[in-house]
């Protein structure tokens, strides 16, 4: 089997392209001397492939010039129109080309579609039409991989009919649905430090978790990308994805492996059993004078829900998922808080229960909040963490969870890929809340969301952790 690999990035020109991916794949080659790869750029402006390249200088923290050369080297780009199919013969060619005069041929070739969802049918099937991309089936010594980005369609609907087309020339072995957020070091540290330590699996079930919230909250607003927000909003932009995705992680019951399809089979299973309950959405003011945002547009930039997951492990459990824009911090985290045990003391009971604290963004940290004595007091008790810093032991130089997604795909681990049911239901989930109509409230920047969340959270008997 070649390591050779060619990797095609559609979208090239791209925010995502300049911040993220070309980023990522500097860093491969400064760590890792990705000498096996080249890459070609594919989008409709009319660029350079230098250009191309030092648009995501910006986004490169002290770089290296000979890395950074070499990254000029590895790199080309084509104009292309994904609407013309005559592009697509000229692409091949163009490929081929390249992987000719760097010595890459019957290589591997990874394609990234960092475009709208709207494209990818037709890209996948015209790279087809061409031989650009082949069926599994159809190679030997060599592998096609077809990187999607989020979001994978707008609805349930829409989400069927990409994969209903990428199935007619793509096994989905070959396909890989990306959440970034699947990559991030402290994301994939969940199921191992769930599933290698027999002090969690015991406790993780209705038995001793009371509930379980999970929080992605953004300061910041729609930063220029209101013409895409408008069309999908705080449920089908992030938690479709991302927050769907780690409650899967959490709920998910032991796979035989801790890889690939093991992993996903069990993610699926939990998605397909998970139940909207409650919620709160909401829109925060100045929200409609946003660029390319409509003057009269209910797009919701807050969502607040309260789930069910209909499995025995979890029955009674409520789960809360809260993401927003413009509000009062920045955070991605998960709290799991542990029911209350008898009190045997004759006074000074304690009020907190246990909770395990998975913070993922800012900062990556496990903190497992247990209850101890005070000191001098016979019966005080108060809360202490056991934390976990991911980057006090490791540094801070960990990986970019881009440079993580494209090695995987190289390896051919599928695990952080969403398979095509499991998108589905989550689309499903999600359809069908968005069907409910629920009200959107206004919600200053700055603040915890709408005012009616008081009364929501009140109305459940919980409080969200801070």
């Amino acid at each position: 089997m070649t390591t050779k690999t060619t990797i095609i990035l559609y979208g090239a020109t791209g925010d995502l392209a300049k911040r993220k991916l070309i980023p990522a794949l500097y860093q491969l080659i400064e760590k890792k001397n990705f000498a096996d790869v080249i890459i070609v750029g594919a989008a409709f402006e009319d660029v350079t492939a230098d250009q191309m390249v030092n648009a995501a200088q910006p986004f490169i923290t002290n770089s290296n010039q000979d890395c950074w050369q070499q990254l000029h080297n590895k790199s080309y780009y084509k104009r292309i129109d994904f609407n013309n199919a005559d592009d697509f013969v000229a692409l091949r060619d163009f490929v081929e080309q390249c992987e000719k005069e760097n010595g890459f041929e019957d290589c591997n070739r990874l394609f990234y579609l960092a475009t709208s969802s709207n494209f990818f049918c037709s890209i996948t099937s015209r790279m087809s039409e061409v031989g650009l991309v082949k069926h599994r089936d159809l190679l030997d010594k060599s592998w096609n991989r077809t990187v999607y980005e989020k979001p994978f369609g707008h609805d349930e609907q829409s989400a069927h009919e990409i994969n209903e087309c990428i199935f007619s020339t793509l096994d989905e072995s070959q396909v890989y649905r990306i959440d970034h957020y699947l990559t991030k070091e402290v994301v994939s540290n969940i199921a191992m430090v769930r599933f290698t330590n027999c002090v969690f699996e015991p406790l993780w079930s209705h038995r001793y978790i009371d509930q379980v919230q999970i929080i992605a909250s953004e300061t910041v607003g729609i930063e220029n990308r209101g013409s895409y927000y408008d069309a999908y909003g705080a449920l089908r932009d992030v938690m479709q994805n991302h927050m769907l995705e780690l409650l899967a992680l959490i709920c998910m019951e032991t796979p035989e492996k801790l890889t690939g399809e093991f992993v996903r089979e069990q993610r699926v299973k939990v998605l397909e059993k998970v139940r909207f309950d409650d919620g709160i959405l909401g829109q925060y003011e100045g929200y409609r004078d946003e660029k390319d945002v409509k003057s009269d547009s209910s797009t919701d930039t807050y969502a607040s829900l309260k789930l069910a997951v209909d499995m025995p492990r979890w029955a009674g459990v409520p789960f809360y998922l809260k993401t927003g824009k413009c509000l009062d911090k920045k955070e991605t985290v998960i709290h799991i808080k542990f029911k209350q045990v008898d009190c045997l003391l004759m006074r000074g009971c304690p009020t907190e229960s246990n909770w395990l604290t998975i913070k993922i963004d800012p900062d990556a940290v496990f903190s497992l909040t247990l209850n101890v004595k005070h000191p001098e007091a016979m019966d005080q008790v108060t809360p202490v963490a056991m934390e976990f810093c991911h980057s006090c032991i490791f540094g801070l130089k960990t990986p970019l969870a881009y440079e993580i997604l494209l090695e995987e795909v190289m390896r051919g681990e599928q695990s952080i890929s969403v398979r095509f049911d499991e998108i589905e239901y989550a689309w499903k989930l999600i359809d069908a809340i968005v069907h409910k109509q629920l009200p959107v409230y206004a919600y200053k920047k700055g603040s915890q969301g709408p005012q009616e969340e008081q009364e929501y959270t009140q109305k459940h008997g919980m409080r969200w952790r801070s």
